[in-house]
């Protein structure tokens, strides 16, 4: 059985504010330990329910986040961005993994479960596909989709997996953080990655067809931009569409033309 992880840092246990988040600044080692340990205890899950081979995609900010000498040796770790469409999901592919989980995942731009929350970046104030906010996590999860990998467990604050769950009814979750305002109530850290662990080896070993994610047939992506001279730029890309002075909208029936306009325009 072979995983594929996405690890991003917004959804780790207790973190608040952003500058738990940015390297060099004096409070991200912790967060950045406490990521490791939280993604370590999911190889940990995967491997007592008999996976062989996992592949960790480091997906926040720099990619550059995780200590790969603290996690199992069957793991490897894809560091950096390779600059392709898969972005947080790269290296998944149809031929090489059985499922999919993720960690440290946040609520979407514009949801009050996270003091964190947004969707790829702050230029935007909120995302939307088919008419419903999408964070990163939904991007994500219908790239696992697009290759027919299931997604069956998602890590993060508490919003993000209600919505995870009412999307892909048989996805375990892990609920991390509570938001409150810009606030953050958080759960102790070695009982969430206990918890991670056991949940690992839970959804690994159990109907992986009840993960699978629903793809749409049709997808019109949305994006609300902070300030109108951004979104003017935007609306250039082929295909796109200014909606008013800081939406723009792009329509496709294809899954990686979607991702192609995110990759350029989001």
């Amino acid at each position: 059985m072979k995983v594929f992880i996405s690890s991003d840092i917004e959804g780790t246990t207790g973190i608040t504010t952003w500058d738990e988040t940015e390297k060099n600044a004096p409070s991200y080692g912790y967060f950045a330990a406490q990521m490791t340990k939280e993604v370590n205890a999911v190889c940990t899950g995967a491997l007592e329910a008999g996976a062989d081979a996992i592949l960790i995609k480091d997906a926040h900010d720099s990619a550059r986040n995780l200590d790969p000498s603290a996690l199992p040796r069957q793991a490897r770790v894809l560091r950096g961005w390779t600059g392709d469409l898969l972005c947080m999901m790269s290296g998944i592919d149809t031929d090489s993994f059985d499922a999919a989980i993720m960690t440290g995942y946040h609520s979407a731009a514009g949801c009050p479960g996270n003091p964190l929350s947004h969707t790829n970046n702050l230029k935007n104030e909120w995302v939307t596909l088919n008419g419903q906010r999408m964070s990163e996590f939904t991007l994500n999860a219908l790239m696992a989709g697009y290759f027919h990998v299931p997604v069956v467990l998602v890590t993060g604050d508490e919003a993000l997996c209600r919505y995870a769950k009412g999307w892909i009814p048989g996805i375990t979750t892990v609920a991390t953080n509570r938001g409150i305002g810009g606030a953050c109530l958080g759960r102790h850290p070695q009982e969430v990655t206990e918890e991670m662990r056991v949940a690992a080896r839970r959804a690994l070993t159990s109907d992986f067809s009840r993960c699978q994610v629903p793809m749409p047939e049709h997808f019109k992506m949305t994006i609300r931009f902070r300030e109108h001279p951004v979104a003017y730029s935007r609306s250039f890309y082929p295909g796109a569409t200014l909606s008013d002075a800081k939406e723009v909208s792009f329509e496709t029936d294809d899954f990686m033309e979607l991702l192609r306009f995110a990759h350029f325009v989001l």
